[in-house]
């Protein structure tokens, strides 16, 4: 039977030994662990990254290892509490979903002193300082450039304005909103007519409440707003719900990220127009892989980037595991 690693969702309880090599008071009865990779995402409430979570803990745990996984709650002061705390704890190794792609640089700083390998998953780390041994993530420049394709499909040879949703203390949504935006200018370079203009850029915050906020003040500055292209789906069905309240829905068409089952469905019933989905499963997977081949001595790259897949309606529609 396949020993799966408990997550450890840490509170105000510490963590006992976490160092490689050591035993692990909460691991599996009769089960001795190699050590303990601490695991600190954006945050738990969002799927995605509980997915991420996930699948670290599965991949690691069919080779010993205990998993700890925690929540930043999207606070990179709680974030940098973790991990100092998994550098106490002599944890084997790290995994971050940075809170703040720059932020967390010192705290990653402070395990490199320790002796402690960082990896990130999605999310990079920005700071130059930090030495981060490997980052798994979707490609999102590659996703962004999709989404922009997507739009310029939607509006046609008409064009339109539209609204960027954005979430840009993080590095994953810089690099969508920068992939979308050159496929957009690509697109006007030398047009006289049909031309997508982009009337403004939002902080929506990756939420749902204010991705409704964002979507709210946009379709109030601009009531001729064809579009709205949405980094992750919590921000697009926040939009969403401000365009229904609005009696705008019919009007304006949204472009998600991420394919989450929530942005799946609503992709399905014509809510979300498209999304770039991601593959959080194969992220958390290919990253405790990495880890394991850096234990083992092996040379590993330094970055590896997951292509997104367009999903569209027809793509929902034959997805057996939407209801």
């Amino acid at each position: 039977m396949r020993r799966l690693a408990l997550i450890f969702v840490v509170l105000s309880a510490p963590l006992i030994g976490c160092g490689k090599g050591q035993d692990n008071p909460a691991a599996e009865s009769g089960r001795k662990s190699k050590g303990t990779i601490g695991v600190s995402v954006l945050t738990l409430t969002n799927p995605f990254f509980k997915v991420i979570g996930d699948s670290i803990t599965e991949e690691a745990g069919k080779h010993g290892y205990d998993v700890a996984v925690v929540s930043g709650e999207r606070d990179v002061a709680k974030q940098q509490a973790q991990v100092k705390d998994f550098i106490v704890r002599k944890c084997a190794a790290i995994v971050l979903c940075p809170c703040d792609s720059k932020g967390i640089g010192p705290v990653i700083q402070e395990a490199n002193a320790a002796g402690i390998p960082v990896f990130t998953a999605d999310i990079k780390c920005l700071a130059p300082e930090a030495l981060v041994v490997c980052h798994v993530a979707t490609d999102n420049y590659q996703g962004g450039k999709t989404a922009a394709e997507a739009m310029i499909g939607l509006l046609g040879e008409k064009g339109g304005k539209i609204a960027i949703l954005d979430f840009p203390v993080v590095e994953s949504c810089q690099l969508r909103v920068k992939g979308f935006k050159e496929v957009i200018a690509g697109h006007n370079a030398g047009r006289d007519k049909g031309k997508i203009e982009i009337v403004t850029v939002l902080d929506g915050g990756g939420l749902k409440d204010l991705g409704y906020k964002a979507a709210e003040d946009a379709i109030q500055a601009h009531p001729d707003l064809d579009a709205i292209f949405a980094i992750n789906d919590p921000s697009a069905l926040g939009a969403r719900a401000a365009l229904e309240k609005a009696g705008k829905a019919d009007r304006v068409q949204i472009i998600g990220f991420d394919g989450q089952p929530e942005g799946k469905q609503a992709i399905k019933q014509g809510k979300i127009y498209a999304d770039p989905i991601q593959f959080p499963e194969k992220i958390g997977r290919t990253t405790a892989q990495t880890i394991l081949q850096h234990f083992d001595g092996e040379r590993v790259e330094s970055e590896i980037l997951i292509p997104t897949a367009l999903y569209r309606r027809a793509d929902a529609e034959k997805d057996s595991e939407l209801k």
